[in-house]
Parts: structure tokens; C-alpha cells; sequence
């Protein structure tokens, strides 16, 4: 009797082709499966007997991680692993794997984009000249990037190529992390200050947090009232890093003077959002990952990292190490 392909499992997936994935799959001798699950019954029905799940938003709970006993690893799409319970998959003897540096320059790229729009007022000046004024006071004032001060919250990977790219256009940088004591500087050469000056300095502020308990609305009311009144701002990371109620104020009251969002709250971002009233927000629809070169990469590496643990691997990519250690007696390579 010919012995059965062990099988990975693409819980979700909107990239219209897995080619990439089924490649991968193949070669190291699996059966893909694709299934297009949003809730954790859906994700524990297409998943039984697989060795590993590869998600994009679908969740992965206590719940799942229970009904699945045979799974050894699951990946996602991406840096976050906010839609993972890891603590249940650590407690599960299952790896947790991300992608955390395929978008690096395309995200900092599209947050560039977005903070060099509003540096030089395109969105009014665009919107001015479609209704037929070619007034320039609609973008005022506007300032060389010499004379401009470009906070980085957050001083990760794509943070400091953030950071990187506004040095070279001529900005003074500055940022915060708490990996770094404020006066200090990182390894890239950013000059690092604490989180109420960065505040209170940045002409613009671009911000490059995970959402965690502990970031979620971070960017509340307090802290738009310690910004520079006309401060700039440009999210790229998580929509939940910043309170959206408390942006919409800021913009009403004009603490705020601009915003490039690429992330929300609720996504897709509703046609009713409070924030679509204000000419002076500019919209991308959680974009900021995406080139072609990106995105055959983390198709390409999001399934190698799963299936190397499989195959008993080390996989830098593992959030939660512990979980190989954890693995209940018995659990082991599954080629």
C-alpha cells in the first residue's frame, strides 16, 4: 500500500495563486491543501491530520491548537503573529513561524512615499488643483526637508530603514525604542531620545510598533497632546497602535495637519470612517508590504519555514523556541 503524503495546510489566502507554495510543498514531498477559512471550526475542520498551517488571517486559538494534535508548526504571512495564540501553540509543542524581514525596505519605502507627500502638502495641492485652484495656501506651510524633524517610534528593522532613508533625504531623525536608553544611539546611527521628546520634536512621526497589549492605542489623547501642534503623521504597522477616535480629534482640532495610513483598526477601512472627511489624510489599503520581489518571498519562505520544521530544522524565523522543547512525547519529524 503506497503511503499516504503528509499534508500542509493554506488556511487562507488572497493572493489569488498559491503556485509558489505548491512548489515549495511538492518538493519536499507534501500534499497542499488550500481551503478559505475565517472562523477556528472552519480552520479545524481543513486542517485535520496536517503537519502544519500556513494562515494569513484566519485565527489560531487555544481551541484549534486543541482539536489539531498532529499539528507541528504553523506560519503566517507576514511580521505579525497577532492572529496566533502562541502562548496556547508554545503550550502545544508547535512552532509559531513569521517572515519578519521580506518587506523591510517595502514597507519603509511606502512610508517614505506617504511622509514625503505630506512633507510637501501633495494630497491639498492635488485635490486644489482637480476643483480648479492652483492656490498654494491650501498645503502652507510647508518646509525644506533640512528643516525637518522625522520621529521613528519603533527601531526595528523597518523602523531603522525608515529612519535610514529620511537621513538620506536630508532630515534630522531622531527615535524611540526600549531597547535603546534614550541619548544613545542604534547601530544604524539614529539618534535615540525618549518617547515624550520624540513626541514633542517630530515634525513628522512615523510609527513601526507590533500590536501588542501593551502598544494597543498607544497613540491615544495623551499622547497627541504632547505633540507639536501642525505634527505629521505616517502609520505603516498596525492599525490598532493608534486610536482612531483620538486621530480624528487631533485632525478636527488641528494637532494633527496630516496623516498616510496604510493600516486601521477595521480593515478594509469602512466608506463611513470618520477618517475619510479630512482632505488632509491619505489612504493606502495595508499596501505597504507589497513589490513583486516581496511578495515571491514571503510565499516562497513562509512555506520553507514550516516544513523545515517539519523536517526537524532550526528555523530562525520561530517566535516561540520553546515550543520544540514542549512537544508532547512521540511528536516528531514528520518526513
Amino acid at each position: 500500500m503506497q503511503q499516504q503524503m503528509p499534508k500542509v495546510v493554506i488556511t487562507d489566502c488572497d493572493h489569488g495563486s498559491v503556485d509558489i507554495e505548491r512548489g515549495v510543498a511538492e518538493r519536499a514531498g507534501y500534499e497542499l491543501v488550500v481551503a478559505n477559512c475565517t472562523t477556528e471550526a472552519e480552520v479545524v475542520a481543513a486542517a485535520q491530520g496536517a503537519a502544519a498551517i500556513l494562515t494569513q488571517y484566519a485565527p489560531v486559538t487555544e481551541q484549534v491548537l486543541s482539536a489539531l494534535p498532529a499539528l507541528v508548526a504553523v506560519g503566517r504571512y507576514g511580521v505579525g503573529v497577532d492572529t496566533v495564540d502562541v502562548d496556547a501553540a508554545t503550550a502545544h509543542g508547535v512552532a509559531v513561524c513569521n517572515v519578519p524581514d521580506y518587506g523591510t525596505e517595502d514597507v519603509s519605502d511606502h512610508a517614505i512615499a506617504h511622509a514625503v507627500a505630506l512633507l510637501r502638502g501633495l494630497p491639498a495641492l492635488d485635490t486644489a488643483l482637480r476643483r480648479g485652484s492652483a492656490d498654494l495656501g491650501v498645503a502652507r506651510p510647508l518646509h525644506r526637508f533640512s528643516a525637518t524633524t522625522f520621529g521613528v517610534y519603533g527601531l526595528g528593522l523597518i523602523g531603522e530603514a525608515t529612519a535610514r532613508k529620511a537621513r538620506g533625504l536630508g532630515m534630522r531623525v531622531i527615535g524611540t525604542d526600549p531597547r535603546y536608553a534614550a541619548g544613545s544611539s542604534t547601530p544604524d546611527g539614529t539618534e535615540v531620545v525618549s518617547e515624550a521628546d520624540l513626541l514633542a520634536e517630530a515634525d513628522l512621526l512615523s510609527l513601526h510598533l507590533p500590536l501588542l497589549p501593551q502598544t494597543k492605542h498607544l497613540i491615544n489623547d495623551a499622547a497627541f497632546a504632547g505633540m507639536k501642534p501642525g505634527v505629521k503623521i505616517v502609520n505603516t504597522c498596525r492599525g490598532g497602535v493608534m486610536d482612531t477616535a483620538a486621530l480624528v480629534r487631533a485632525l478636527s482640532s488641528g494637532i494633527v495637519a496630516g496623516a498616510g495610513l496604510d493600516v486601521f483598526e477595521e480593515e478594509p477601512l469602512p466608506l463611513s470612517s470618520a477618517l475619510l472627511q479630512f482632505e488632509q489624510v491619505m489612504v493606502t489599503p495595508h499596501a505597504a508590504w507589497y513589490s513583486e520581489e516581496s511578495f515571491t518571498e514571503l510565499k516562497r519562505r513562509a512555506m520553507e519555514n514550516i516544513l523545515n520544521v517539519c523536517a526537524g530544522a532550526a528555523v530562525p524565523n520561530t517566535v516561540n523556541a520553546a515550543a520544540l522543547a514542549a512537544r508532547p512525547a512521540g511528536m516528531g519529524s514528520h518526513v
